[in-house]
């Protein structure tokens, strides 16, 4: 098989597989409440500051309104606390519980894990070259146009 016939055949199942691949990893019996959307959530939250609304929803590339439903959910599931900023009591701040820390921990080790066995077994001129790759075809997403 030639490289481009490799590249379609793997790409297109990577990405029809890597979010059922990825529920699975992830939401485990200690998840179960949550989806892979929350997951990604509580990823875009992080471990650190509580952040505004804002700047999580323009991470997550989605409407306040969007988050706020998310948000909703994910703070009566336990996973998220909301708080009002001291300094300006119109922003609404969010952060992790110690649950939504542990789904985090969860899910970062999964990243971790799947970034290990791409890169098992390569040397480091084949990794620059990987993530060259990589780089261009996050280039491609980031410009490509519906409308073209």
């Amino acid at each position: 098989m030639d490289a481009y016939n490799t590249f379609h055949e793997t790409l297109v199942g990577l990405f029809n597989d890597i979010m059922e691949l990825e529920q699975k990893a992830i939401i485990t019996d200690r998840f179960k409440n949550i989806t892979n959307n929350d997951m990604h959530i509580i990823e875009a939250i992080g471990d650190r500051a509580a952040k505004n609304m804002s700047s999580v929803a323009k991470a997550l590339k989605v409407t306040v309104g969007t988050l706020t439903i998310a948000i909703n959910n994910l703070v009566k599931k336990g996973y998220v606390y909301r708080t009002r900023s001291e300094k300006d009591k119109r922003v609404v701040l969010i952060s992790l519980s110690d649950l939504g820390k542990e789904a985090f921990d969860h899910h970062k080790k999964f990243h971790e894990e799947m970034i290990e066995a791409m890169l098992e077994g390569l040397d480091e001129e084949e990794t620059n070259t990987l993530v060259k790759a990589l780089m261009n075809l996050n280039q491609f997403f980031k410009s490509y146009q519906c409308d073209k």
